[in-house]
């Protein structure tokens, strides 16, 4: 009787070793996953990390903000030509997002590549998305900061092909096509075709998607509406726990087809504060103005109390003092 109680303790005593040691063996690979997760996550923050001319602080701040504390703004700029590392291409997108972290909300304007603009220090008028051109992303800070009146604190800028295997890693987003139309592929050189109504796109039905602006009756004011609806997919399929094992994948892309002076201390802090935030918690901000011809070339010509209106509503987002115009 002793024995069989005994030989039966032994048993259960070596049931439970086993099963202790299954979830031992399960949390190391877990550990180690994320072990390697991050190291992935720190190498492509690395290889996007740049600074720029004029250091970590803008002109128009008092002060170094801190992302996490203090409310502030990116300038994303999307390059048209990556041949040479997106040094001489022309931005095909300009969009300047604010973010509170206090009340965690959003801001986006989209601002149009044919906007008339005085470049600094070269004293012309031109199409805003011609500063890259003439001096990178510093001098595309610098113009956009001069026309807005308001400090950009971060930027990045993106190769939109890269965004196209990022989407397809993400298994694709959704999208609310405003009208019926067709664009060709860059990739393929098929006709891709897309209808009234939500579809579900591909990263190569995405890019053309968002680039397609000559059959939009809204011009460049569609195509930016289009380019947001992409931007807003990718980042709620990033956030989605469907999405947490591809995050060496995704980093890899992101290493690979950005460049920001954002650090990886800075971007993770963020993220845990913005773990819930949607897409539709965005609120978006246009620029109105008219179309107009000089010299047989066509501008956008913003009108000049919507720009008083939108840089109102920065400033007052990024919680700072408003402008003399302002006032």
């Amino acid at each position: 009787m002793n024995n069989s109680r005994f030989n039966r303790r032994n048993r259960k005593k070596r049931i439970l070793k086993r099963v202790l040691m299954f979830f031992i063996i399960i949390l190391l690979s877990v550990v180690a996953y994320g072990g390697y997760l991050f190291y992935q996550t720190f190498q492509a923050a690395n290889s996007a990390y740049t600074e720029i001319d004029r250091g970590e602080k803008s002109d128009l701040r008092d002060k170094k903000v801190e992302i996490g504390k203090d409310p502030f703004s990116v300038l994303i700029m999307g390059i048209e030509d990556y041949s040479t590392g997106g040094e001489n291409g022309r931005t095909d997108s300009l969009i300047v997002a604010t973010i509170n972290p206090n009340d965690k909300t959003m801001k986006m304007l989209s601002i149009p590549r044919d906007t008339l603009v005085t470049i600094p220090d070269r004293n012309e008028e031109t199409k805003i998305n011609h500063a890259h051109s003439y001096g990178g992303k510093d001098l595309t800070i610098e113009t956009v900061e001069y026309f807005l009146d308001v400090p950009i604190d971060y930027f990045a800028t993106v190769n939109f092909e890269g965004f196209k295997n990022i989407i397809n890693i993400v298994d694709g987003v959704t999208v609310d096509v405003p009208f019926d139309f067709y664009e060709t592929s860059d990739e393929t050189g098929k006709r891709l075709n897309f209808y009234e109504g939500k579809m579900d796109l591909d990263g190569e039905e995405a890019l053309a998607y968002a680039r397609m602006r000559k059959q939009d009756p809204r011009g460049d004011f569609g195509r930016n509406d289009r380019q947001r609806q992409i931007m807003a997919g990718v980042i709620d399929k990033i956030l989605s726990p469907r999405n947490v094992f591809k995050v060496d994948e995704i980093a890899g892309e992101l290493g690979s087809n950005v460049e920001t002076n954002v650090r990886m201390s800075q971007g993770l802090g963020l993220a845990q504060q913005f773990a819930n935030f949607k897409s539709n918690d965005i609120e978006t901000i246009n620029i109105e103005g008219e179309d107009a011809y000089i010299g047989g070339v066509y501008y956008f010509v913003p009108y000049d109390e919507s720009i008083q209106e939108v840089r109102s509503s920065i400033r007052s987002h990024l919680e700072i003092q408003p402008a003399e115009d302002d006032l």
